[in-house]
């Protein structure tokens, strides 16, 4: 089996991809530092999995596509795809640079529109396949300090909701991820303490779970938030 996971090597990204190469899963992982990659590599190689980790900027469009080919090379087939990477920034909507809102829509929307565009249609071809797009409680609703994010994260949420929809009749899953505050470096520097947010390890595990429903059984949406934040 193969997964193919964005934004690789930190956060949920790097505990997805741990959590999918304990279950079996060849990993193709993409992310911007070449050393963490390395790191990755290293770690998930110990789970006796191949691995193909590449050096992306998914926010140019070329270097998505050029992604996405040399992964089909690695691997003849994939079976999961985890469209992870995004950018959050804090801002006042009608205060921000056009630029937070254009570099945010880039990564949390155009990234996984170029992904799951490609990589769905080779899951409707081989009529098997699970696409995991991991949008954010701001997709529901609108996050204070946080405008163009929840407006990309939106756009997220909807992109998964039509993919859903029409890869549905051909046997290929495509499920939101909706998480709460999670601790992730986004938080960095944050003065709360770690336990009260949610675990990137939790994200995995609810990947995990996903997968392991019958084959006629689609998990729609997953939300996860603080107990008591």
């Amino acid at each position: 089996m193969k997964a193919m996971i964005t934004g690789a090597t930190r956060g949920i990204g790097r505990a997805t991809s741990v959590a999918l190469a304990k279950n079996g899963y060849d990993i193709i992982a993409g992310a911007r530092n070449q050393q963490e990659l390395q790191q990755l590599a290293e770690e998930l190689s110990d789970y006796g999995v191949k691995v193909l980790a590449l050096k992306v900027d998914f926010s140019v469009k070329a270097q998505v596509i050029d992604f996405i080919e040399q992964a089909m090379t690695f691997a003849d087939h994939i079976d999961v795809l985890v469209n992870n990477v995004g950018s959050f920034v804090p801002s006042s909507f009608f205060d921000e640079d056009d630029a937070v809102f254009e570099n945010q829509q880039l990564l949390n929307v155009n990234a996984a529109y170029y992904l799951g565009k490609r990589i769905g249609k080779h899951m409707l071809a081989q009529k098997s396949g699970h696409i995991f797009n991991v949008c954010s409680v701001a997709s529901k609703a609108p996050v204070e300090n946080a405008g163009s994010y929840s407006v990309t994260k939106a756009a997220m949420l909807s992109l998964n909701d039509v993919m859903r929809k029409e890869l549905a009749a051909h046997q290929v899953k495509v499920t939101a991820i909706i998480p709460g505050s999670t601790y992730t470096s986004s938080w960095e520097g944050t003065t709360l303490e770690k336990e009260k947010f949610v675990q990137p390890e939790d994200v995995a595990m609810s990947v995990i779970m996903a997968l392991q429903l019958s084959a006629g059984a689609n998990l729609d949406e997953i939300v996860l938030t603080p107990l008591d934040f």
